[in-house]
């Protein structure tokens, strides 16, 4: 096997031949199994269909000048593209790299309804997304728990003690624990599966029911005039606030990508992107339906606190079967726990890289397992603690922003490196200061708006 790197010093000019210098065998590093499927391993030349090494130990390996091999320099390129590092198995995101345009798909759909600058600069909106999230995902999922069962059990159930706000936090909780179980992004490819199809049953099932039983009556859709111009600009930049962490999902896009194999020849963006095409063609056709319908049903009489399903139940209790209304619950709920898997990968990653960078090997199964059981009770007393969260979802979200809109931006930069001043700089830079200048305006109005309107405060006081 030939060895391309620079070794400029290892053959001086001399009278005499020049003879080639024989380096020992480099040590075989071990990767977990499951890398061995990736196509960046399996193609090298390093490595049998067994796993073993093809090189014999015997055999001297013979270093060639660069000026000998026009070759050296692509190939060098290649092999540093393709390198991965080891520690990179061992984590939950990466450890499995065989994904798919269809579990791209369903992640996506499911989750839609560097350095260290870079690191410290993403992760604080990661971890608003992931840990807010989750925050709210039990507080829906422990809330719709609670309402489907007074749906199921009707009049006829009568109890002493029913279970409170909080206990059904706590079993919507432990679910989501028992699930987080789950080693790896690409092991859950079933859960978000499950979690998309729910989510497209919920959403579409909300919008027919309610279209279908019409306008209620003296509903209203003239806009509100209150407050000055100033207060009404800053309302109109939370709402978009609140879009932006409505498509939320987005922020995981990296992360899904990161499941799939790699290589020059064939670049995980192209699986990526068809996954990610499909996913939000079908999240646009359910979430505009459920807001145009929504909207022309209700009218300002939607409740702030709970939106559409809450309107569903508290106006169509009686005129709608039971059955209906259960099964666009227990949708809501199994949507609530896919995607909380999908929302704590990011933070059990980061979590888990901190454990495999000082010892060097990945997590054992017994600390996974504390780690994820940590997070879920974690976020847990977080929903009882700051059950409004809901409140402050503009907020949320133009903190998220920079992470969709500026930060691949600059990072394109950063690694392709193109001319100054050239065509792709100019756009790549406009976009990245144009997101963050947008981060920076919804944050503000998402502020203003807490602090002007206030907040329903309600510490440990769940509703």
């Amino acid at each position: 096997m030939v060895d391309t790197t620079d070794h400029d010093d290892e053959y001086a000019v001399s009278s005499g031949p020049m003879t080639p210098s024989v380096a020992p065998t480099p040590p075989i590093v071990s990767l977990p199994p499951s890398q061995y499927h990736s196509p960046s391993l399996s193609r090298s030349p390093l490595l049998s269909p067994g796993g073993t090494n093809i090189i014999n130990k015997k055999t001297p390996r013979i270093r060639t000048p660069r000026f000998i091999t026009p070759l050296g320099s692509p190939l060098r390129k290649a092999i540093k593209l393709t390198t991965l590092n080891p520690e990179d198995a061992w984590l939950p995101i990466t450890e499995s790299r065989n994904g798919n345009a269809y579990y791209a798909a369903y992640h996506t759909l499911c989750s839609g309804i560097g350095e260290k600058l870079s690191k410290f600069l993403a992760t604080f909106p990661i971890i608003n997304l992931s840990a807010g999230t989750c925050v709210a995902l039990i507080v829906i999922g422990g809330s719709t728990s609670r309402m489907f069962y007074q749906i199921v059990c009707g009049p006829t159930c009568t109890t002493s003690n029913p279970l409170t706000t909080v206990e059904w936090y706590l079993v919507f909780t432990c679910t989501a624990v028992v699930l987080s179980q789950l080693p790896n992004l690409n092991s859950i490819a079933g859960v978000s599966l499950v979690g998309a199809l729910t989510a497209v049953g919920y959403c579409t099932g909300i919008w027919a029911v309610s279209v279908a039983q019409g306008r209620l009556p003296n509903v209203s859709y003239n806009p509100i005039r209150e407050g000055t111009e100033i207060a009404r600009i800053f309302d109109v930049l939370n709402a978009l606030g609140i879009i932006a962490f409505a498509f939320r999902g987005h922020n995981l896009i990296l992360e899904i990508q990161a499941t799939m194999p790699s290589s020059e020849k064939h670049p995980s963006s192209v699986p990526m992107w068809k996954g990610v095409k499909i996913a939000y063609l079908i999240v646009a056709m359910c979430l505009f339906p459920l807001a145009i319908g929504g909207y022309w049903a209700y009218g300002h009489m939607i409740p702030s606190n709970g939106g559409m399903l809450t309107a569903l139940y508290a106006f169509h209790s009686r005129d709608v079967a039971r059955s209906v209304l259960g099964l666009i619950s227990l949708f809501v709920i199994i949507n609530a726990l896919s995607s909380f898997q999908l929302y704590g990968m990011p933070m059990f990653d980061d979590i888990e890289s901190i454990y495999t960078r000082r010892f060097k090997k990945p997590c054992p199964w017994w600390l996974r397992a504390i780690i994820r059981a940590m997070f879920g009770f974690g976020v847990f007393l977080f929903a009882i603690a700051i059950p409004f969260l809901g409140s402050v979802a503009g907020l949320i979200g133009g903190i998220s922003l920079p992470v969709t809109l500026a930060y691949p931006c600059f990072m394109w930069l950063k690694m392709k490196k193109p001319k100054v001043y050239s065509p792709s700089w100019w756009v790549n830079w406009g976009l990245g200061l144009l997101g963050m200048g947008l981060s920076g305006i919804l944050t503000a109005a998402g502020v203003y708006v807490v602090i002007e309107t206030g907040v329903q405060v309600s510490f440990f006081k769940p509703n």
